[in-house]
């Protein structure tokens, strides 16, 4: 089974989407053979290098108050907490590109490695309040995944996999992705949101039988 995990490292429901899937897919057990990759989604693609206030950011963006954001917020911690996620205090939104970047490069290295990293640099910006566009963060958070140090270095001082991120995030603009998480089952099927572990089990076990 091939699953497509489409998402942002800015998006604190991709963290749980994640979490939740990862407890799905244990629940499932080797019965299930998956192949799970992760597709790049740009949140806040305008965003600068100097980021922005994330209070400010989301009120504007989405046109609703501080207090209701606080109030989403308390949801999202609750929701992370039930799935062993754990959301920090994060004061600024950031750019993601470098990240994704980063992320079709350990691809190439490893689903393990890929995996190892979406992990590293969801907990240092949702946990920690990290900011994933600097490349001194990044390096260190590929070598915490178990990636080579000095080639992430190289990847992120050039503009390696740019032109494949643009691609990939077109590709799935184009089959109507439109939020995240999108967790895309053989490029068939679509579950969308940070579903409960228990909705992503049942989900994955009908196309398994299916299939």
């Amino acid at each position: 089974m091939k699953i497509e995990f489409v998402s942002d490292v800015a998006c604190p429901w991709c963290a749980i989407g994640l979490h939740s899937l990862e407890q799905a897919l244990q629940a499932l057990g080797p019965d299930v053979p998956v192949a799970l990759s992760f597709q790049p989604f740009e949140l806040n693609p305008t965003l600068g290098p100097e980021g922005a206030d994330t209070v400010a950011y989301l009120t504007e963006k989405y046109g609703i108050t501080a207090a209701q954001v606080a109030q989403n917020q308390a949801a999202i911690r609750e929701r992370g907490a039930a799935v062993g996620f754990t959301f920090g205090t994060r004061g600024r939104v950031w750019n993601t590109f470098d990240a994704h970047r980063l992320l079709c490069w350990a691809e190439t290295v490893g689903p393990a490695e890929q995996r190892a990293l979406k992990h590293a640099l969801l907990a240092a910006y949702h946990g920690e309040g990290r900011n994933p566009a600097d490349p001194a963060v990044l390096v260190e958070l590929a070598v915490q995944a178990g990636l080579d140090g000095e080639l992430a270095r190289q990847v992120l001082a050039s503009d390696a996999h740019a032109d494949e991120v643009r691609e990939r995030e077109q590709f799935w603009q184009r089959a109507g992705i439109r939020s995240v998480p999108a967790v895309v089952i053989n490029r068939q099927q679509l579950i969308s949101g940070g579903q409960p572990p228990e909705v992503f089990e049942q989900a994955l076990r009908q196309i398994a039988a299916a299939g």
